[in-house]
């Protein structure tokens, strides 16, 4: 990606959505709890089916019970960054909602709750039966973690690049970088493809990569508890310079 100091040329970014989820405007909680919600509820998921041994629908419902929870203000509240990381936080969270539901067999889905986001408990089910066996859920998290964040930035690069008319730039990024190495395109394919000189895909990969780059910053940083633990997060497991 960039090689320039991380951070240069960026401007002041809002705070957090683990800042937000604790505030106590409504409004500000509900759509920052969406935000987290987007990175961390496949990794939930998949880590209570695999940690606990749940059986599908009530992996599905802890997942489901875990948001209401937060939206309440009963679970963020007592996060400190200078602890843990946010996801080793919210995991220990799902251990005790897990041995809470269990204690209180707490089986009867919620009623009148937001719905924050639709998801595809479906899929998240057909990927655990593909995925090979793994001994160590906390590492199923970490991954579904990061992949969670790259797709959100891969969606915030096509909103970018739709709104300011640059779908050639969204299509070389795609070609290039988001297919198996063995059906990635080289910049000749890519200029064949597009209609377009060798150059301008260099052009137009650096556009994209940038901007990429940038969505995916600020996806770590909706995630994570402090700038610190932003960067750190960043350098160790995404393996961005910094």
């Amino acid at each position: 990606m960039m090689n320039k100091p991380f951070g240069a040329g960026f401007p002041k970014t809002p705070p957090s959505a683990v800042i937000g989820v604790r505030s106590p405007d409504p409004v500000q909680r509900t759509q920052s709890l969406k935000i987290i919600s987007r990175s961390y509820w496949k990794p939930i998921y998949k880590y209570v089916r695999l940690r606990w041994r749940k059986p599908p629908a009530e992996a599905e419902e802890i997942t489901q019970e875990f948001f209401a929870r937060a939206l309440e203000r009963t679970t963020f509240q007592s996060y400190d960054p200078g602890q843990a990381r946010f996801r080793t936080f919210v995991r220990m969270c799902v251990d005790r909602l897990v041995v809470d539901m269990d204690r209180q067999h707490l089986a009867k889905k919620r009623g009148g709750e937001v719905t924050l986001l639709r998801l595809d408990f479906g899929l998240a089910e057909e990927e655990i039966e593909r995925e090979a066996p793994v001994a160590d859920p906390e590492a199923v998290f970490d991954a579904e973690w990061v992949k969670s964040l790259v797709e959100t930035a891969v969606e915030s690069l096509r909103t970018v690049c739709e709104r300011e008319g640059r779908k050639v730039h969204f299509r070389a990024f795609e070609l290039f970088h988001l297919r198996d190495d063995a059906e990635r395109s080289t910049y000749e394919t890519i200029a064949s493809t597009l209609g377009i000189s060798i150059g301008d895909v260099n052009n137009r990969l650096s556009y994209a990569r940038r901007e990429f780059r940038a969505a995916l910053l600020e996806a770590l940083r909706d995630c994570t508890g402090s700038e610190q633990e932003m960067q750190d997060e960043a350098r160790i497991v995404l393996g961005l310079s910094l």
